[in-house]
């Protein structure tokens, strides 16, 4: 076996996937799809109710996963109802593990307007959380200035140094592997030492990326798409993620700086296919391909 095709393995190793309330209600059971331990990821979308989520992180856990609540700060009514949820995650779902993030509204719903904000509460610690996502942006924030951005970023840093808890990094998804090492890189040096957990696109349509891309603000990444227009029905095969996975797993095996250290899978297509390549590679089911980053040797 190659040593790229151990890189390509170990990157993918430990990723963790993603569900909407609303996908997980079109999942039989998370049993068939996913193998037993899998750490996913629950959503809190704009106005959606927290209940769906609640839900549905208790339904993942039944069925052997690992849930992991997505928090907003700006979609949160009160400090009242953030403790009460914690205290439901603890107790009937055995959380330990969220992802807080500033959510994508512009007018808070409740008293808080950032995720530092719901931090300094420190309800986090009380209720069991030993290790957190935040945010992160390869190809800038649609809503925070970039030295916002930055700002931000090292305030967390030094709150995970001062409060004990694990935290790390969670991206949004990019196309291409330049812009992320670029950040990555960018924000190292502007002090970063959180472990950055990649986000790349699972497989789906174009019209589904392109949708996705356009709502999170993901920028020049997307020039991959417009400028090979004449490949497209390339990107709507399980090639799609290939050459991405491939430049990032070699990234991280040849930079000893490099601060990623896990994947981030957005099955936007539906779990199940998405699902199916991460085992496919995992299982080795692969071989390299110079142009395409590597070629599955299974159907999905």
């Amino acid at each position: 076996m190659s040593i790229e095709i151990t890189n390509i393995q170990k990157f993918l190793d430990q990723a963790s996937v993603e569900v909407t309330p609303g996908g997980a209600k079109k999942i039989e059971d998370f049993r068939a799809l996913l193998r037993p331990g899998t750490t996913v990821f629950v959503t809190f979308l704009p106005g959606s109710d927290f209940k769906d989520t609640l839900e549905t992180v208790k339904r993942l856990y039944a069925e052997g996963m690992k849930p992991v609540p997505h928090f907003a700060a700006r979609s949160l009514p009160s400090k009242a109802f953030f403790e009460e949820n914690l205290k439901i995650l603890q107790a009937e779902a055995g959380v330990e593990e969220a992802l807080l993030i500033g959510g994508g509204v512009t007018t808070p719903v409740g008293e808080f307007a950032s995720s530092m904000e719901v931090l300094r509460t420190d309800l986090l610690q009380k209720y069991g959380i030993k290790k957190l996502g935040i945010a992160g942006h390869p190809e800038g924030s649609p809503d925070i200035p970039p030295a916002e951005v930055t700002k931000a970023l090292l305030e967390k840093n030094a709150y995970s140094k001062a409060s004990g808890i694990e935290m790390y990094v969670t991206t949004q998804f990019c196309f291409e592997a330049e812009p992320i090492i670029e950040w990555d890189k960018r924000i190292r040096a502007e002090g970063n030492e959180l472990p950055i957990h990649i986000g790349i696109p699972g497989l789906a349509t174009i019209k589904t990326l392109l949708a996705h891309a356009t709502a999170c603000g993901i920028g020049p990444s997307m020039r991959i798409i417009t400028r090979q227009a004449a490949n497209i029905a390339k990107l709507m095969t399980t090639r799609q993620p290939n050459k991405l996975v491939r430049d990032l797993a070699n990234y991280m095996a040849n930079d000893p700086q490099c601060g990623i250290n896990q994947v981030h899978l957005y099955p936007l297509g539906g779990m199940a296919k998405s699902a199916k390549w991460m085992y496919a590679v995992l299982d080795g089911k692969f071989s390299l391909h110079d142009e395409e980053g590597f070629e599955l040797s299974v159907e999905i």
